[in-house]
């Protein structure tokens, strides 16, 4: 029997505009309807961020929930909303004439949308380079820990975002450890990040081998490549055993100068796992893999 592998599609994320690429999906409904055409190409999970009417971040509950509402009506994919906010829009707060922050009562509201099976948790603390600022993006020991516990309480499954080997072997390695998460941990390992990103890392082979050596026991690895790092990185996660992530939140280009789709990201995707050998895992199997529970009713 071929492996079977988990393909999330994140369409939007937190940095991307209209103005960098006219494909990328804003609205609530423009969200759905990528994830849901993604879907139906083979995709298990979708990452979500959610989007303001004028098309910056939010983590305003009650856009997750109308997204997730329009997702649900129409797939059985898997519903992962960011804790993480964005670079604009409702998230930034200054503290001085050079530093920002990420408001981190705006990200935590990301926990109430109805209808999240997963939330992130970027157990870390790092710094974002956008537009011309440079914003903390600030997960203390002590917050990791209380999003961890509020999850664990909500019955939302964690989705561990590490960009480094210290990301691993610290804060997830430690709350996974106590209970705060159950195996199998769902760890998504960012790489090409490292421009935008103080304390990110590029994706080489040795590098990604390196940092799936020190998962914990127990944990099953995603990956996501940033820019020009996504196919290659993707396609040594599916070499190395891991499941993937494409779409336009990493990478809004197809090929050099050629902006891309979500849906054509994915497409590439599924045809890479399938010449492989492997299988795209179905939602349902996607949740058994990952430790969910299962939808009591499945949209036809």
């Amino acid at each position: 029997m071929s492996r079977k592998v988990i393909l999330t599609i994140a369409p939007t994320g937190r940095m991307g505009t209209k103005e960098s690429t006219p494909h990328l999906p804003v609205t609530p409904q423009e969200i759905a309807d990528d994830v849901v055409a993604c879907w139906e190409a083979g995709a298990s999970v979708a990452a979500i961020h959610a989007r303001r009417p004028d098309g910056l971040a939010t983590c305003d509950p009650e856009v997750y929930s109308e997204i997730n509402r329009l997702i649900r009506e129409r797939s059985d994919i898997v519903l992962n909303n960011s804790t993480g906010g964005g670079v604009h829009g409702d998230m930034p707060v200054r503290l001085n004439d050079d530093l920002w922050e990420l408001n981190w009562q705006e990200r935590i509201r990301g926990l109430d949308g109805v209808g999240a099976e997963m939330c992130t948790l970027d157990s870390h603390t790092v710094t974002a380079s956008f537009g011309g600022k440079e914003l903390l993006v600030t997960t203390t020991p002590s917050r990791s820990r209380w999003l961890a516990e509020q999850m664990q309480a909500r019955g939302i499954k964690p989705e561990w975002e590490v960009f480094s080997l210290a990301h691993i072997l610290q804060d997830l390695t430690t709350l996974c450890a106590e209970g705060l998460d159950v195996a199998p941990y769902f760890v998504n390992i960012v790489l090409g990040g490292e421009k935008g990103f103080q304390g990110a890392l590029p994706y080489t082979p040795k590098i990604l081998q390196t940092m799936v050596e020190y998962l914990p026991e127990g944990a099953i690895f995603n990956v996501s490549g940033i820019g020009p790092a996504q196919l290659p990185a993707t396609t040594h996660a599916l070499l190395l055993g891991g499941h993937i992530r494409v779409g336009l939140e990493d990478n809004i280009y197809y090929a050099r100068g050629e902006l891309a789709t979500n849906l054509q990201l994915t497409q590439r995707a599924v045809r890479i796992i399938t010449e492989l050998g492997m299988e795209l895992a179905k939602p349902a199997e996607a949740r058994q893999m990952m430790g969910l529970r299962q939808l009591e009713a499945v949209p036809a």
